[in-house]
């Protein structure tokens, strides 16, 4: 059997309710629609963590964050550390079966040389390196504005070269036109290829060009820009596929979409000064947003697609995680996942003959919480609503719960605490969690990790090497 070409598409803080496929009646997302028509849909999906770097990392080596070096967000000056170097990635992985292996976006998995895409199994990389960039002059400011004596930086790079020749192209429509120029040029030499695509989008700044905004004008601001920031991005995603169907390889090229993480409710998202929480991104209905484990931080939209493959018209509702996507590339090319150490499993059997995922249990941690899931039940330790860096915790809203457990069928909102209720499945479950959480602890006080980890429980300060966690 021919190798399948592989396209992973990852949007940024997008939240559960953000697609018009998971139910959105104002964004507008055709081209995703028909991809998911086209596949499979999943409604249990989680990303690996509540946070960009960690999750990215999850979804690259199949690791749980941990085993990466890579527990929280990553700071973004060019003598950030990163992902372990060594560790396989799923370019690394499949460049080794014979693929051309791309990346475009956002990386924020360290700056470091040794820590770039390019030494991390990439062919091909034109994206930025830090966690966030303005759209149009490409300008990395974030950490220049809270940290006296760093300075702005222009991140953008072809290869491991800064770019300055695409300042003032939006990046949206950037990574999308270099990914599919990538593409092009495999499609001529008649390679096998894998591309990931990391769009930055929607996360802040939140910019896009005023024909987007214009798609969304009936909405309100906070509304409009998230609709018209994820416009561009179904664009992208559209004019890719329509390429790969004039091209006739649509069918045997698996398509893979995800958000990394819950949207964000950071007042910064405004631009504007304003001293508010930030409503532009939907939950879809879940508990939480970015850095809570409950699922409004943690469950994203996602969508296979392998018409060669994977029926059409599916909505899978197994519980899945982004450890399982490198296992399930692997083997769909032909190689063998258990050659790697890794800590999910392929869910292709999932997709093709309604198996369930192998493994039982999907674990989470961020920084003081710990999540465990097994079935449609969810225990929360120390879980709390986490709505922003930039805002006091307001008790009404963000109190935090010691345990808390959920029937996810039953309580898809998290809302009833059923620990009084089913005593001995709660405790079950707390004990899995913190033996999950205490072997993690045990294994990151000697293992090899990324520096400038940032603290996930409130401020912009180095996260601590390990956690007094009992």
């Amino acid at each position: 059997m021919k190798k399948p070409n592989i396209i992973v598409f990852l949007t940024d803080d997008q939240g559960y309710g953000d697609l018009s496929c998971m139910g959105s009646t104002d964004v507008c997302t055709p081209n995703l629609d028909i991809l998911a028509a086209g596949g499979a849909r999943f409604t249990d999906f989680y990303a690996g963590s509540a946070v960009c770097s960690p999750s990215r990392a999850c979804l690259l080596t199949g690791r749980y964050p941990y085993m990466t070096g890579v527990r929280s967000i990553l700071g973004g000056i060019k003598t950030t550390t990163g992902l372990n170097p060594g560790i396989p990635t799923f370019a690394s992985a499949l460049k080794d079966l014979g693929y051309t292996t791309g990346m475009v976006g956002k990386w924020h998995l360290g700056a470091v040389p040794e820590c770039r895409p390019t030494h991390m199994g990439f062919d091909y990389f034109c994206g930025f390196l830090s966690g966030v960039n303005d759209y149009f002059s490409h300008i990395h400011y974030t950490e220049a504005n809270s940290h006296p004596g760093i300075n702005p930086n222009h991140d953008l790079w072809e290869n491991d070269e800064r770019c300055l020749k695409y300042t003032g192209e939006y990046s949206t429509e950037l990574f999308a036109r270099k990914g599919l120029e990538f593409i092009r040029e495999q499609v001529e030499k008649d390679m096998p290829f894998a591309l990931y695509c990391a769009f930055n989008a929607p996360h802040y700044p939140m910019h896009a060009p005023y024909k987007y905004l214009e798609r969304f004008k009936h909405l309100p601001e906070d509304r409009q820009i998230m609709a018209a920031m994820l416009s561009a991005v179904d664009d992208g995603v559209g004019e890719i596929m329509n390429y790969l169907k004039r091209r006739g390889i649509f069918n045997d090229t698996i398509i893979y979409f995800q958000s990394d993480n819950g949207p964000s409710k950071e007042s910064r998202n405004w631009l504007d000064e304003r001293k508010d929480y930030y409503y532009g991104g939907s939950t879809g209905g879940l508990k939480g947003h970015k850095f809570s484990l409950f699922d409004g931080g943690i469950r994203v939209p996602a969508i296979f697609s392998w018409p060669a493959m994977v029926p059409a018209g599916q909505v899978i509702s197994e519980p899945c995680m982004g450890t399982d996507i490198f296992p399930t590339f692997i083997n769909a090319a032909g190689g063998n996942a258990s050659d790697y150490e890794i800590s999910g499993c392929d869910i292709l059997p999932v997709m093709t003959i309604g198996a369930r995922r192998d493994k039982d249990c999907l674990y989470w941690e961020m920084g003081q919480q710990t999540a465990v899931r097994r079935g449609n039940y969810k225990l929360v330790i120390n879980g709390f609503l986490r709505d922003g860096w930039s805002l006091p915790l307001d008790p009404k809203t963000e109190t935090k719960h010691e345990v808390w457990l959920s029937d996810l069928s039953q309580d898809m909102g998290e809302e009833h605490n059923l620990v009084e209720e089913m005593p001995e499945l709660a405790k079950e479950l707390e004990e899995k969690a913190l033996t999950w959480r205490r072997d993690l602890e045990a294994y990151w006080t000697d293992a090899p990790k990324a520096d400038g980890q940032l603290d996930p429980n409130g401020c912009c300060a180095v996260m601590q090497a390990t956690y007094d966690y009992e």
